[in-house]
């Protein structure tokens, strides 16, 4: 009898501990990290998605709200729709609906937002055109950030949204860059292609070069203050370089005609492909456009050099085995290494800002998709699936977002994506057609 009731007992502890087991390994990874608060490892084998509510703004003096109320929470929730481990849940779904009285933590009924499985809060405080924005971890109570933003008005309203969501994903995942960056593309106007400038969100989007002709190629030095690009004329070919604080643009011609895919170096130096020997080669260029010497040669075309943030690499397209590959430099050693060999056509490559990746299009099928490298591990990633072609990609500052070029719309425009294949968000860029993204990753942070 007594050796039954210890079975028994037994039985009963092992089913309460697997039921524990089970609970908290259902739980997602910020739940399981609840001593250190809610975290996102944006870079580890699988990502959690956290749910978050956006509580009602709240007059601090008692006045009604500003209308620019209205538009921060709007411009907060379009940021938070590109971070694909965010799930926004609407406060009315909350038992009891809106929990709070006021935008401190203390002034949160905590329990109906643990029960609904709620990660995470924003709070807006106003005080006539003053904002206090906050966002807590509802399980400790930990506040994740708090950001002061006085004297807002509508112009003002959604770059303090982007200030804001930049210290959330901050604070979430160790990296930020996102929200404060600008992209390059290539515009198709009336006149011809020319360069553009826009936030990855859309917004404050700026036509930066009127060359007339085809502008192409364009890449940002690591200042964030230059672009350099190809210019197609209607003789000859020439390099050009867009200075942002100028809006100036300085143009260079060269023997051979060919000037093809100019990246910076960290040094502000350029590489860019031309023919002065007869045959495509990579050359160092100075700011004075002076050859300093060859990076890449060899008896077939070298082109599209790109480089991690430190210049230590430098990925390249060759056509040295037969067919476009990728290619990888260590610019300290000088050692050149083939990156790629499955499929035929591999090109458009760019290096991530640590250097550990390479992301490059490759053609599939007859059509183009794009593939991430990692170079520490070998492993390769389909990141795109379509339809259309999905091409020219570009790590954004914190090597987790890849921005490309696809037709998938039915004419080409400029997507967003991740290192993990998630679901690409469409950078609005009105009614033009945009090809070749170039991130500008001079906001880095890690």
């Amino acid at each position: 009898m007594k050796q039954t009731k210890q079975n028994y007992m037994r039985g009963c502890c092992l089913a309460v501990l697997m039921l524990l087991v089970n609970f908290y390994a259902a739980l997602p990874m910020a739940h399981a990290q609840a001593g250190t608060g809610v975290s996102v490892d944006i870079f580890g084998p699988g990502q959690s998605k956290l749910n978050l509510v956006i509580l009602p703004p709240r007059s601090l003096d008692g006045n009604p709200l500003p209308e620019l109320a209205a538009d921060f929470e709007q411009a907060v929730r379009q940021d938070l729709s590109f971070l694909p481990f965010i799930e926004l849940v609407d406060v009315g779904s909350l038992l009891g609906g809106d929990p709070s009285t006021g935008v401190k933590i203390e002034e949160i009924d905590l329990k109906p937002l643990r029960l609904a499985k709620v990660d995470m809060i924003i709070t807006m405080g106003w005080q006539d055109n003053d904002l206090q924005g906050r966002a807590y971890d509802t399980l400790s109570g930990r506040r994740l950030v708090g950001k002061a933003y006085p004297g807002l008005d509508k112009p003002k309203a959604p770059l303090a949204a982007d200030a804001f969501c930049g210290a959330f994903m901050r604070a979430l995942t160790g990296r930020s860059g996102f929200f404060n960056s600008d992209l390059a593309f290539v515009g198709k106007v009336s006149t011809g292609r020319e360069i553009f400038t826009v936030s990855p969100q859309g917004r404050d989007m700026k036509q930066a070069t009127r060359q007339g002709g085809i502008n192409l190629s364009p890449e940002w030095d690591n200042e964030g203050r230059r672009i350099v690009f190809t210019h197609v004329g209607e003789k000859s070919h020439s390099l050009g370089i867009w200075d942002k604080n100028t809006g100036k643009t300085r143009m260079r011609s060269f023997p051979g005609y060919t000037v093809i895919g100019p990246d910076f170096l960290p040094d502000g130096d350029m590489a860019v492909t031309l023919s002065i020997k007869g045959r495509p080669d990579i050359y160092r260029l100075n700011r004075a456009f002076q050859v300093q010497e060859t990076l890449a040669s060899s008896r077939s075309i070298d082109v599209s050099p790109s480089f991690d943030h430190n210049g230590v690499r430098m990925a390249f397209v060759s056509d040295r085995r037969g067919n476009p590959h990728i290619f990888l430099k260590e610019m300290l050693t000088g050692e050149v290494r083939r990156v790629t060999y499955d499929g035929k056509y591999n090109t458009s490559p760019c290096l991530s800002p640590d250097g550990r990746y390479v992301a490059f299009s490759r053609q599939m099928n007859g059509n183009h998709r794009i593939f991430v490298h990692d170079l520490m591990t070998g492993q390769e990633r389909q990141i795109t699936f379509g339809p259309g072609n999905d091409e020219e990609p570009a790590f954004g500052p914190d090597g987790y977002f890849i921005a490309f070029s696809s037709s998938r719309s039915g004419k080409y425009q400029i997507y967003l994506t991740t290192r993990h294949a998630d679901e690409p968000k469409l950078v609005p860029t009105g009614n033009l057609e945009a090809t070749a993204p170039s991130w500008d990753t001079s906001r880095i942070r890690y």
